[in-house]
């Protein structure tokens, strides 16, 4: 041995790290308990404490999102999770066949609803002009958090404009506001009936403040009297607009998050126990037989400035693993 005093050295700062490694453990990508894929989080969290993450979920090595159910996971520690299973999938609609992408959820009068976007045909990437791809945005019903869940109109919400990824905001007097990706129909909100299962009035433009990227899924929330809308900008960095209204006028805030290897990005922000947390998805090579990068859930924590403004989030591995010892006793 050429240098013994190194050689302790390297075993003394070995034994250090993987201390700190078993005190600090890895929570990115969340641990649903097998190596199911999933993306597009959801994150809500309901009357028995728990924590749920309504997600897509992508087949293994699946070529160009042809995807066919969702699942829903829940969790008290953001580290141990429950995988509850498929909570609906498409070949429980009439309507749809395919294209079970992003959904939402909601709780409204005793009942749990998934916000949900499903299509059918085919897209030609090569040749745009032969596509034949529709989606539509529908909504399904159950009296768990977890399903299964029934489709409650047997049809989508609208079928023009072309509509995906659904995002449900209720407010604080109850009102339901339905935001989404649409052709030509970006940076639109419906208002829902009470019952969640109509439009009411037709779709509204909202004023961006003369500045309007193109994006994908949306995420509206509320703290200390402000409305956020988040979004997926030009569908890679996350970025922000905040309003006194649900309906804007919105005022652009700018990124919070920078994109990651030139692939899209969805997410959710919700306060859980105290702690703000965002939930997005990563594209991660792992060690399943597909050679190309998947998607994985993650989580990190998330922080506001005194003037409501978002800090900067950075992707971490140990993302929300000490968010049961930052909770106890809350």
């Amino acid at each position: 041995m050429r240098n013994p005093l190194a050689f302790i050295r390297h075993v003394l700062l070995t034994a250090v790290l993987l201390q700190f490694s078993a005190l600090c453990p890895a929570a990115n990508p969340l641990d649903f308990g097998s190596n199911i894929k999933t993306a597009d989080p959801s994150a809500h969290v309901w009357q028995d404490g728990r924590i749920y993450l309504y997600t897509s979920h992508d087949q293994e090595c699946q070529d160009d999102f042809l995807m066919k159910d969702w699942h829903t996971f829940s969790s008290s520690d953001l580290v141990h999770w429950v995988d509850h299973g498929p909570s609906l999938s498409v070949d429980k609609l009439s309507w749809a066949d395919n294209y079970a992408w992003a959904p939402d959820a909601a709780y409204r009068n005793g009942k749990y609803y998934l916000i949900f976007p499903a299509g059918n045909g085919t897209k030609d990437r090569v040749n745009p002009k032969n596509s034949t791809k529709w989606m539509g945005i529908g909504v399904a019903v159950s009296d768990s958090p977890t399903g299964p869940f029934k489709d409650a109109i047997g049809k989508p919400l609208w079928t023009t404009p072309y509509a995906n990824d659904p995002a449900l905001f209720i407010d604080d007097d109850g009102k339901p506001y339905l935001y989404f990706h649409g052709a030509g129909k970006d940076f639109h909100v419906a208002e829902l009936a009470d019952d969640l299962l109509s439009v009411k009035g037709g779709l509204q433009k909202m004023d961006m403040g003369a500045y309007e990227p193109k994006m994908e899924g949306p995420w509206v929330f509320k703290r200390n009297g402000l409305y956020y809308f988040s979004m997926p900008e030009n569908n890679r960095t996350l970025s922000y607009y905040t309003s006194n209204s649900p309906k804007g006028p919105w005022k652009y805030r700018g990124v919070f998050m920078n994109e990651e290897f030139e692939s899209n990005n969805h997410h959710s922000i919700v306060q859980y126990k105290g702690e703000w947390i965002l939930f997005y998805h990563r594209w991660l090579k792992d060690a399943s037989s597909c050679a190309k990068p998947q998607r994985h859930v993650a989580a990190e924590y998330i922080h506001f400035n005194a003037d409501g403004t978002i800090q900067p989030v950075t992707r971490t591995q140990e993302g929300v693993s000490d968010f049961a010892e930052k909770t106890r006793g809350r």
